[in-house]
């Protein structure tokens, strides 16, 4: 039996669990099922991510205490992950005493290892709320290219990136002042002094999906910089030991709540635990963290990092999971593709949403699409007419004429015995988290028995005198395949599972209870275990996620003139652009390249990473302000247009190999596409 630890990306405090957050929770919910129904000891613990400016701003926003303000949205998270039979032994807060511990603790020991620097920092500070300002609150005239009303860290327009102190014009987007330059220690976590250490780490054989590892060289190749960890006063989170007024940010304590998470999960629950069998660095348990591909940089740089400076192990594995879109689009509210956990659950059963996923998530790093025509068709087809449909046709013949009661004998031993075989490689299927593999062999499985039950009508022999036991057998069989069915469907469905179990009498239901015939073995009365799925309460949640909020009918004046001005900078007057030579303009290389990788960067609320294929032996990796615009999903696949020579820029978050082309117009910005039939590498002129 291994031991393992199953960790779920914390949900930030600040907003309610959507679609898009489901998708990593649900994947990893079976997986632990899974595990546990294989016999192995897992525990499985999560936490609300509770720190940071923007929670300090949103309680302040709605007149409460950040305290008030995470206990809030803790409850609304806790009741949303119940609702959707998500399983955590444990659910804790960052906000927590033994979280402040272990994050202190993990600090000193990097600290006495010479992991951390101490240098002042110059940052905008705003005179009235009295606080530093990160680069999401400051905006102002971009210093290249002259683009207004532009954040602190990029430009949306030209795509540079720059230090907040270099915008021309800087305001606060918390009060609208001027802010000023100030200086201010910070504390670094030496993150280059790891550089051999995570390269090895990130290239050990199952730590991380190949995918993942190869783009994370990307940083190693820019080479690693000192992580800013601290944060001044006003912010809500730890201080940091031993400096006054400075505190933690909150991506250092954020993972730290894994282990606090489950060392209060020890304390409160299960003392027969140790913290320390699982977190030492000699230690056989197993640890994996189920992540979303945007924050992999965190949890495979900075966290083994901060991990093995500490003395502590590192995780066994990260599990990343992709974005999901609905109908092939990013998420909205206008067309009420935004959907909240708690809307779904007040219209559907949350276990059409887990076979969903299920049969669509595999261990490749992949975006999944919810397209709510095939959910559907999927969910009636498959689990109401397939699987739900065999118990159905057979239970009432066993309920009225054989007293509840199974057949003595197996009519079928052979047929039975290939569903019991096939669930060795079901159950490889889900341990490889290869989910979609496992539920297209059970729901082949499940042809199978509706084939034999169609083949021998028990309908059609329960009206032939003389063929009673005919009838009782081949119930009796089809009852049989169906727990077999039931058992490998649980951990995606658990609710069924539960039902199942008390419709059959089981005391039993993991995966070895399948070896098992059940002959001469009385059920309960049969009860509708499935309803297929309405379309008219599918077409009500999305009318209850659409965005009811008017648009007003005249913008402000500001905003007039932000607008105003921002049409200006973008569509400038003849006369205006410098004047170029036929000749500088022949040297450009435009070429048709495909986006076969996009992902969101951290540190940065403009840019987008674009992984992409120009008809070269190697991708290109290009940076693109158009984030703001374009989801990464958006543009996975898509054909765009790049300035191909341009020469590489070094940037802050990597090496920018490139430019797309894209318009824009003041309201937007599009990238540019060929016409089809175009093929990355082809020259556009």
């Amino acid at each position: 039996m291994r031991k393992i630890l199953v960790t779920n990306a914390l949900p930030y405090a600040n907003g309610p669990i959507h679609m898009g957050h489901l998708l990593g929770y649900i994947q990893a919910d079976i997986w632990v099922r899974a595990m546990r129904a294989m016999g192995h000891e897992v525990t499985y613990v999560c936490a609300d991510d509770a720190h940071g400016t923007a929670i300090m701003l949103r309680a302040e926003a709605n007149g409460i205490t950040p305290e008030q303000q995470i206990a809030n949205v803790q409850r609304e998270h806790e009741r949303d992950f119940a609702g959707f039979g998500i399983s955590f032994d444990h659910y804790d807060s960052t906000h927590s005493d033994t979280n402040k511990a272990r994050a202190s603790d993990i600090y000193l020991k990097n600290r006495e290892a010479g992991n951390i620097a101490v240098r002042p920092v110059t940052q905008l500070f705003d005179p009235e709320k009295q606080m530093f300002l990160s680069d999401r609150f400051i905006k102002g005239t971009c210093p290249k290219c002259d683009a207004e009303d532009q954040y602190g860290d990029s430009c949306e327009v030209c795509g540079t990136t720059y230090n907040a102190t270099e915008l021309k014009n800087p305001r606060s987007t918390l009060s609208g002042a001027t802010p000023v330059e100030k200086s201010s220690d910070h504390y670094f976590f030496k993150l280059p002094n790891f550089a051999e250490y995570l390269q090895q780490w990130t290239r050990d054989s199952g730590r991380l999906p190949v995918s993942i590892a190869n783009k994370l060289d990307e940083w190693f190749e820019a080479g690693l910089t000192d992580w800013d960890i601290s944060r001044d006063a006003p912010y809500f989170g730890f201080e940091i030991p031993d400096a006054p007024n400075k505190y933690f940010y909150v991506w250092v304590d954020a993972p730290i709540g894994y282990m606090s998470s489950f060392e209060n999960y020890i304390k409160t629950k299960r003392p027969d635990l140790n913290f320390a069998d699982y977190w030492k660095k000699d230690s056989d348990k197993e640890i994996y963290h189920f992540i979303g591909k945007d924050i992999v940089y965190f949890h495979a740089l900075f966290w083994p990092a901060m991990l093995e400076g500490a003395g502590y192990r590192t995780p066994t594995g990260l599990f990343v999971n992709g974005f999901l879109t609905v109908n092939g689009q990013k998420m909205s509210k206008s067309r009420g593709t935004f959907i909240k956990a708690e809307t779904y659950l007040e219209h559907l059963n949350p276990e059409y949403l887990r076979y969903y996923f299920a049969s669509k998530l595999s261990d490749k790093v992949e975006d999944s699409d919810l397209n709510l025509d095939d959910f559907i068709q999927k969910v009636n087809s498959d689990l109401v007419g397939k699987v739900v449909n065999i118990a159905s046709r057979c239970a009432k013949f066993i309920n009225k004429d054989f007293n509840s009661t199974l057949s003595a004998t197996c009519a079928e031993p052979e047929l039975l015995q290939s569903f019991i075989a096939a669930g060795d490689s079901i159950a490889q299927a889900y341990e490889a988290r290869e989910f979609s593999a496992a539920v297209r062999e059970i729901m082949a499985l499940a042809d199978k028995a509706n084939q034999y039950i169609d083949e021998k009508k028990p309908w059609a022999l329960a009206k032939q005198e003389g063929q009673e036991q005919q009838v009782h057998e081949v119930c009796s069989v089809g009852i049989n395949l169906f727990r077999q069915l039931a058992i490998y469907l649980a951990p995606v469905l658990p609710k069924l599972a539960e039902d199942v179990q008390a419709f059959l009498q089981l005391d039993s239901f993991n995966f070895a209870s399948r070896e098992t015939v059940l002959v001469n073995h009385v059920i309960a009365q049969f009860q509708p275990l499935m309803q297929r799925v309405d379309k008219a309460k599918v077409d009500a949640m999305v009318d209850a996620s659409k965005d009811s909020l008017a648009a007003p009918a005249e913008p402000a004046k500001a905003e007039k003139k932000k607008e105003k001005a921002k049409e200006k900078k973008a569509e400038p007057k003849v006369g205006e652009a410098e004047i170029i030579g036929i000749e500088d303009f022949m040297k450009v290389d435009l070429r048709v390249a495909e986006v076969v990788e996009a992902a969101t960067v951290e540190g940065s609320e403009k840019l987008l990473q674009l992984t992409l294929n120009v008809g070269e032996a190697e991708p290109r990796n290009v940076f693109s302000g158009i984030r703001e615009f374009y989801q990464p999903e958006d543009l996975k696949g898509k054909l765009v247009v790049m300035v191909a020579n341009l020469a590489p820029r070094k940037m802050r978050f990597g090496i920018s190999n490139g430019m797309v082309l894209a318009a824009g117009n003041g309201d937007g910005v599009w990238v540019i596409s060929p016409d089809s039939g175009a093929k990355p590498g082809d020259k556009v002129s």
